[in-house]
């Protein structure tokens, strides 16, 4: 299984290509333990010829972490090939070196940098290297890598290699919770962000209630003896982790009051599931948030097949009822689509309302059926297992 994901994965080696064929510098950015190392690694086996030299920096190794960040500048200049940095996020203060040294005239060094949190939060990498660097998300485990027969366990389980690869449930149960309390109490304060681990797993217990939910900070706030600003705060944490996902609402001017505060998802099944205390599929099936648990899911693979970033994807609800689980803009088109976990979705007069107010060029929904149905040229219904043909 995991050679057969592994091979699917390689897809991702087009992109680090790609960027490597505009700058100097790729970055592959992505939650911890989502596979980044293993596919650097992979990368490399696949592409060795293409470089004379090849050096990998784990600066979670004492080792490298103590070279890099004594004398980088002395340790990296001399080296030609590929330079690997793998956590580029513990040693921040490289970004100005690295800068220095892909300037260079004729410098041909390429620097592939891993990284556990989104440039945004990578101090002073998009400033210091803007113009320098691509950068390539990597997700966990996907339903176009595992495989549509496997869709169920990636549900359940969630796309973090060792929880969907884990020998049973228990295991990928104790696994989810260890890596959660890990992030909590390493991960975070690794980032140089001072929020005590208490505090913040209160607040992200709290925000699994709210997943595929409109979020009320204010109230959020109030629960936790927390003001706006920092319930806001540890949001944007948790989104720059990849942890959840901030849907913003589509603005336009269509003369109606529209909602304005964002949805909140969690990125990843597994984890959500985890902290609503679900052990296994009974008690996912038996609890009122098997809707929105299918809603996140869906989201996250629907995004991802089309190739969507953030700023691309938006939901949308007006105040008279009238709401959409999920827009794409994606090259000036809109895309719109419904998420319900029903074999019976109701096509109602004002979806296709809705499709004339935002011009979309198709309107799906998704749902757990065995077959697809085409109610009109722009209103489908697709099951999950045939979305991607």
């Amino acid at each position: 299984m995991l050679s057969l994901i592994l091979m699917k994965r390689s897809n991702f080696f087009k992109f680090i290509q790609k960027g490597f064929s505009v700058h100097p510098m790729v970055a592959l950015l992505g939650p911890r333990q989502c596979g980044k190392t293993t596919m650097a690694r992979h990368y490399i086996a696949e592409n060795k010829k293409q470089y004379k030299d090849i050096h990998f920096f784990d600066l979670e190794d004492p080792f490298s972490f103590d070279q890099l960040t004594k004398n980088p500048k002395l340790i990296l200049e001399s080296l030609s090939g590929l330079v690997v940095l793998d956590e580029i996020q513990r040693v921040p203060e490289l970004f100005p070196v690295l800068r220095v040294l892909v300037d260079r005239p004729k410098s041909r060094t390429k620097f592939l940098i891993l990284g556990s949190a989104s440039r945004d939060l990578i101090e002073k990498s998009s400033e210091t290297l803007a113009g320098r660097i691509t950068y390539v998300e990597v997700t966990p485990f996907s339903m176009s890598e595992t495989g549509i027969k496997n869709w169920e366990t990636l549900w359940i389980r969630g796309g973090f290699p060792r929880s969907y690869l884990a020998k049973n449930q228990e295991t990928s149960c104790h696994w989810r919770e260890e890596y959660i309390r890990t992030f909590l109490e390493r991960d975070i304060p690794q980032l140089g962000i001072q929020v005590p681990a208490n505090t913040i797993r209160r607040f992200w217990m709290m925000l699994a209630h709210y997943h595929g939910q409109i979020a009320n900070l204010s109230e959020i706030g109030k629960s936790l003896d927390l003001s706006d600003k920092t319930v806001r705060r540890y949001l944007d944490i948790l989104n720059g982790t990849f942890m959840v996902r901030i849907l913003s609402p589509w603005f336009e001017n269509i003369g109606k009051r529209q909602v304005k505060r964002p949805k909140i998802f969690f990125r990843d099944s597994g984890l959500f599931h985890q902290l609503m205390g679900f052990k296994n599929k009974k008690d996912l099936f038996y609890h009122p948030k098997l809707g929105a648990s299918w809603e996140g899911f869906v989201l996250e693979e629907v995004i991802r097949f089309k190739k969507a970033r953030p700023e691309e994807c938006f939901f949308w609800n007006v105040h008279e009822q009238m709401e959409l689980d999920l827009v794409v803009i994606k090259n000036g088109k809109r895309f719109g689509y419904e998420v319900k976990y029903t074999q019976t979705p109701q096509i109602k007069p004002s979806h296709q309302k809705i499709i004339e107010r935002l011009k979309l060029e198709e309107l799906v929904f998704i749902c757990p059926i065995e077959k697809q149905i085409d109610i009109s040229k722009k209103i489908k219904i697709r099951s999950l297992l045939n979305f991607f043909d």
